[in-house]
């Protein structure tokens, strides 16, 4: 599991201090405990709640987290914070972080908490990652991650992730193809820089020095979403006619395999065995590109 980074977005941990070193924090946590069954709201001192080792958000904004200490100023806590309780009689948090940071950094003590029953590690990640996805504001880049941690932290298909947060499972392959863009641009994204238009559109394509040279483009020009898909298309044009070029001429099953390859944007190699047997092999480079060709040959059933 990776540290917490620095900053603003290093977590509870550095706001938070052990439950050894708060005086009087057993005794608090211990009538809490008595009072507090699971399946309820309940008051409790934020000092009895431990950090979520399984958070998904990595990043904090500033002005963001000033409103939310104003509005904690002057409304209190609306949506109580989601945990579970560990079996030392303290409480670990599931979701509700900034509220955490946000009363902590206003000097608030207790803070109103839906107590859960969870019994394991692969549990708490889930119900981390998707109450994560369901209540916070998160951006495309921490949505991916969650999405991806689903799927190989907790052993979930497409399809089950996609149920969980009620989004189709093409959304949950478009966000996962997302971290296969180059740093600059994921970078982009996380600081609201680039919208998740124009990141997918630059995801159809396979040559990270041509991402990054059109998402330089889109920077210094402020080009729009449709735009870039046709710079996109054009490119795609561009390469196809160079790999003609390459190609031996006469040989129909070459130009069936290009064919191919601008329908499902891979590489495809057909192999003849026999005059009228042989072999397609279509290219995949990682689960999320398994994903998106899988939805291209779904939509042939519909």
């Amino acid at each position: 599991m990776a540290k917490l980074k620095g900053g603003l977005g290093k977590g509870l941990s550095a706001l938070i201090r052990p439950e050894s070193e708060i005086p009087g924090a057993a005794q608090r946590t211990a009538a809490a405990r008595q009072t507090a069954p699971d399946g309820v709201i309940a008051e409790l001192p934020i000092a009895s709640i431990a950090p979520n080792p399984f958070q998904p958000r990595a990043d904090f904004s500033p002005q963001a987290l000033d409103e939310l200490k104003e509005s904690i100023r002057q409304k209190g806590i609306i949506q109580p914070v989601t945990v579970r309780r560990k079996e030392s009689g303290t409480y670990e948090l599931i979701s509700g972080e900034r509220r955490i940071r946000a009363c902590t950094e206003i000097g608030v003590k207790t803070i109103p908490a839906y107590i859960i029953d969870v019994r394991t590690d692969q549990e708490m990640l889930e119900l981390a990652l998707i109450e994560n996805l369901q209540r916070e504001h998160l951006n495309p880049i921490e949505i991916a991650i969650s999405y991806q941690r689903l799927a190989q932290d907790v052993g979930l298909s497409a399809e089950e992730i996609a149920e969980k947060v009620s989004k189709d499972r093409s959304t949950v392959v478009n966000f996962l193809r997302l971290l296969r863009l180059p740093e600059e641009i994921r970078d982009a994204l996380r600081k609201e820089l680039l919208t998740i238009g124009h990141a997918r559109a630059i995801a159809g394509i396979q040559d990270e020095k041509l991402q990054l040279r059109i998402f330089k483009r889109i920077v210094s020009k402020g080009l729009n979403v449709r735009q870039v898909e046709q710079i996109v298309r054009e490119q795609g044009k561009k390469t196809e006619k160079k790999e003609s070029r390459t190609r031996k001429p006469g040989n129909p099953l070459d130009d069936l395999a290009q064919r191919m390859q601008q329908i499902l944007a891979t590489r495809v190699h057909i192999v003849a065995k026999s005059a009228d047997r042989g072999e397609i092999v279509i290219e995949y480079y990682s689960t999320d590109d398994l994903g998106r060709l899988f939805d291209l040959f779904s939509t042939i059933e519909r």
